[in-house]
């Protein structure tokens, strides 16, 4: 009995150190450096891509939009490779992002404490398709919440999966090509 005791502690301190103090950390180290490292990804030749996808990776745990990469990743790569790009990257910072709230909820003990909540968000319907795929549209933090709340709620990933993979493309699409645009519209 102690000994699972003792694996429940270790197991909810590392949770809460990937999901409170790495965060905190990413966003010390990369908040002064963010327009260097949006300097820095059309020198890096064919490791370009590699590297946005996973820079996009890496600020899916920081509360820092990924849509300026997907918007320069249109410019520098072009429509079509930043469009595959971008959606790829959002597809790799929606899943981390799903992971880190299933972490809150199962650290939080959320099923038990969601019973308290007001306004009925006891009854939110964070699986609804709907919700899944039009929450991703609201601009900058949209993506971020809809993640975190498909966690947290536990949504079954196959249904959180498909529905990011959906809603990712379509805003690569419009961000990616918009980044390709003002490039060509500079010129």
């Amino acid at each position: 009995m102690k000994k699972a005791m003792s694996f429940r502690k270790l197991r909810n301190l590392l949770l809460a150190t990937l999901t409170i103090f790495l965060p905190i950390l990413i966003i010390i180290l990369f908040a002064k450096d963010i327009r260097n490292i949006e300097r820095y990804i059309p020198t890096t030749g064919i490791a370009g891509p590699l590297f946005s996808i996973l820079l996009m990776g890496i600020l899916s745990a920081t509360p820092i939009p990924t849509d300026p990469i997907v918007i320069l990743n249109g410019a520098i790569f072009g429509p079509f490779m930043g469009i595959i790009v971008s959606w790829a990257g959002n597809n790799l910072a929606s899943i981390i992002e799903y992971w880190i709230g299933r972490a809150i909820g199962t650290f939080s003990d959320f099923e038990k404490q969601k019973r308290k909540l007001p306004f009925g968000l006891d009854k939110f319907p964070a699986d609804s398709p709907w919700f899944l795929i039009g929450g991703r549209f609201i601009p900058s933090f949209g993506g971020k919440l809809v993640s975190l709340a498909g966690g947290v709620y536990h949504v079954n990933f196959f249904r959180y999966l498909w529905t990011a993979t959906i809603a990712n493309l379509i805003g690569s699409i419009f961000f990616a090509y918009g980044g390709h645009l003002l490039l060509y519209l500079t010129r």
